[in-house]
């Protein structure tokens, strides 16, 4: 059946793909951008004042996963495909990721090697489970109506991400002496992850015929592996939204690993203020995601996307303004300081957090053939992880040799670069082309 023609999920089955969003939220706010990323540099490697080291091994594990899930990805979205068991694979994402997050209990001061190994093997089962989530997405309703869904998901997703950070944040202060009630930010953040994801494994169904996972279905996989790329010439527009994406993502993938490390180290932040900064983020994002989730259908995914874009330039010149911008609203005689500056730049950045990546996600659904949606959401998990790579080691090595204040100006030209990218994306075309393919059942 054409995808267009897909009768819409029940209500109960978007509900249950998008508790997935809320629930994997707690890995990526608490681990990766809010209490675990600064508590790894801070504790964990402890080289302070700069923590420059702390920062590059940072930057190293994280790419270490992103690397391994750009060469797995592909391949296990095709067996995906070819088995028709979406959930088996979700499910199986879900497992490690909970598994090896509740073994960060493990990873005390100094053991850096054992965080290090911890959080490639949870980053990298938490990314391959985003991508399997993704590909749900074209069932859920007709092309018209998945940035809605795409968007309501994403923000449901953030106030995931507030509850879980609001209980780890219970466990105090980061220092050296209240590490005995740190090291339960791994479990509890794994337990909140792995019983928040229940609904959706009640809920949510697979739509394709079950085939047995064997030897020959990863050759027949390898197969349409090799067929794909050798089609990719046909989806002109989606690999030129690939192009820009990468650029895109590797700001992105920044400004969510260091955010919180900036706050710390540039803005010398109080807890509390770190604390707030959290809250608005997640509010503002969760708001973002879902207005411009409904601003898609009047805007267009295309347009709304590069709208989001050219937000995140402004939000990085503030990010870095922030010190200068607080030495001028003094001198204009309004009482301000870095961290007030700081909180107001978060409302900026939070409100197109999750904006860019759902209105990504959405035009990769529209632009994917219905019986390839796990090989191109695979390859939309590859790029972004390779332009997570690129990014992370970037700042990582920049920020050695100029400091993190002006290291952090290279996600301004990432985004910069992204926008200009994306304006030759012809949305209407790459539908056209997905339907063409749908209905004929290969390449035109």
């Amino acid at each position: 059946m054409p995808q267009d023609a897909v009768p819409p999920a029940s209500r109960a089955e978007i509900f249950g793909w998008a508790m997935f969003d809320f629930a994997n939220s707690s890995y990526t706010t608490v681990v990766v951008t809010v209490v675990y990323a600064t508590v790894f540099p801070r504790l964990i490697v402890g080289d302070g004042p700069d923590f420059a080291l702390g920062n590059l091994l940072w930057s190293v594990a994280l790419s270490i996963s992103y690397l391994l899930t750009a060469i797995s990805v592909p391949l296990l979205g095709a067996i995906m495909d070819a088995s028709g068991q979406k959930k088996a694979f979700l499910a199986g994402s879900w497992i490690v990721t909970v598994v090896t997050t509740a073994g960060l209990a493990f990873a005390t001061p100094g053991h850096v090697a054992i965080a290090m190994g911890l959080i490639v093997l949870s980053s990298w089962a938490y990314s391959v489970g985003e991508s399997f989530a993704a590909s749900f997405l074209p069932d859920l309703g007709p092309p018209e109506s998945l940035g809605k869904i795409s968007g309501l998901s994403w923000g449901l997703g953030y106030f995931g991400g507030l509850i879980s950070t609001a209980l780890v944040l219970q466990l105090g202060e980061q220092t050296l002496e209240n590490f005995g009630r740190l090291r339960w930010i791994g479990p509890i953040t794994a337990a909140f992850f792995f019983v928040a994801a229940l609904p959706t494994f009640a809920l949510l169904r697979d739509r394709g015929a079950r085939r047995p996972i064997r030897l020959e279905a990863t050759r027949q996989a390898l197969a349409r592996l090799r067929d794909t790329a050798a089609d990719l010439r046909h989806y002109r527009d989606l690999m030129i939204f690939f192009t820009g994406f990468v650029f895109a993502m590797a700001g992105l993938s920044v400004v969510v690993s260091f955010a919180f490390i900036y706050g710390d180290q540039v803005i010398h932040w109080s807890d509390g203020t770190r604390a707030l900064m959290f809250v608005i983020t997640q509010i503002t994002a969760a708001g973002g995601a879902a207005a411009f989730g409904l601003l898609q259908s009047r805007l267009g995914d295309k347009n709304t996307y590069l709208l989001t874009l050219l937000l995140w330039v402004v939000a990085v010149g503030l990010i870095w303004g922030t010190p200068e911008i607080t030495v001028l609203l003094r001198g204009a005689g309004i009482q301000a300081d870095a961290e007030k500056v700081f909180l107001a730049t978060g409302c900026v950045a939070g409100t197109c957090l999750g904006a860019t990546q759902s209105a990504g996600r959405t035009l990769v659904a529209l632009f994917a053939p219905a019986d390839k949606v796990g090989e191109f959401f695979g390859l939309w998990g590859l790029v972004g992880k390779v332009a997570a790579i690129i990014g992370l080691m970037s700042l990582g090595v920049l920020q050695t040799a100029l400091g993190l204040q002006t290291a952090i100006l290279v996600c301004g030209g990432f985004f910069g670069v992204a926008f200009a990218v994306t304006l030759f994306v012809n949305e209407t075309r790459g539908r056209s082309v997905a339907r063409a393919i749908r209905s004929t059942g290969g390449v035109a």
